[in-house]
C-alpha cells in the first residue's frame, strides 16, 4: 500500500511538473483562460504557471530587435538609394503586456518559435517611415559618413511618432543600427566618372606646366 501511495506521489509531481511553464528571462508571460479569454495581469519572469487549464503565452520584451531591409529612400539630391538596411532594438514595458496584446491589431505583432515579439510589424513601419524623412537631410554619397548622425536621427523621428500615437510610455528605443547603405549605380558611376576628369584635368595641367 505504501508503495502504490508513493508511486502515485511521484506520478502527480510528475503530471504537476508537465502541466506547468516558466517565464524565461526577458519575457513576460500573459494566461489564457480556457475560454480563449486574455487574463489581466502579468506573468513575471522565473515563475512557473501552470498550463493544465487554459495556456500561457510568452512575449519577450527586453531588447527586441526588429529588422528593416531592403528600403530605398530618396536622398536630399532626389536619387533613389539602391538599398538601404538598419536593426531598431526596442523594448516593452513588462506592466502593458496583457493591455497591448488585448487591445492592439494583431497585425502589428509577429510570431517566432512559439513566442509573440509585440509591436514588431508597428515598429519596422514606423521605422521605415522615420529612414524616408531621415534620408532627405543628406546626399545620397555623404549618408555612409554621416552613418551615426542617421542613426540618431531615425531614432528621433521614431520616439516622435511614438509620442504622438501615445505609445512612448509603452514602447522605448533603446537603439538604431544602419547595417547598410547604398546609393544608386548611376550616382556612384557619376560620381567615379567626375574624380576620373577631375584627375585627367590635373594630370593634363601637370603635363602643361612640366613643358
Amino acid at each position: 500500500m505504501k508503495t502504490y501511495q508513493k508511486i502515485m506521489a511521484v506520478a502527480a509531481v510528475v503530471a504537476m511538473a508537465s502541466g506547468c511553464t516558466r517565464v524565461q528571462t526577458g519575457d513576460v508571460g500573459v494566461r489564457i483562460g480556457w475560454d480563449k479569454q486574455i487574463q489581466q495581469g502579468e506573468l513575471m519572469p522565473g515563475s512557473f504557471n501552470q498550463i493544465l487549464i487554459g495556456d500561457v503565452l510568452m512575449f519577450p520584451v527586453k531588447n527586441v530587435n526588429a529588422t528593416v531591409e531592403d528600403l530605398n529612400p530618396v536622398a536630399k539630391d532626389n536619387s533613389t538609394m539602391k538599398d538601404f538596411d538598419l536593426v531598431v532594438v526596442y523594448n516593452i514595458n513588462p506592466t502593458q503586456v496583457s493591455e497591448i496584446y488585448g487591445s492592439m491589431n494583431r497585425g502589428f505583432h509577429t510570431v517566432e518559435h512559439g513566442e509573440i515579439y509585440l509591436m514588431y510589424t508597428y515598429i519596422q513601419q514606423v521605422a521605415k517611415n522615420a529612414v524616408y524623412k531621415s534620408a532627405r537631410e543628406y546626399e545620397a554619397l555623404t549618408m555612409n559618413d554621416h552613418r551615426q548622425d542617421m542613426e540618431e536621427s531615425v531614432k528621433a523621428h521614431i520616439q516622435h511618432s511614438l509620442k504622438e500615437e501615445k505609445l512612448d510610455g509603452v514602447i522605448t528605443v533603446s537603439q538604431v543600427l544602419i547595417k547598410n547603405i547604398l546609393p544608386a549605380d548611376t550616382v556612384v558611376a557619376s560620381a567615379n566618372e567626375l574624380v576620373r576628369a577631375k584627375n585627367r584635368s590635373e594630370e593634363h595641367t601637370s603635363e602643361l606646366q612640366s613643358h
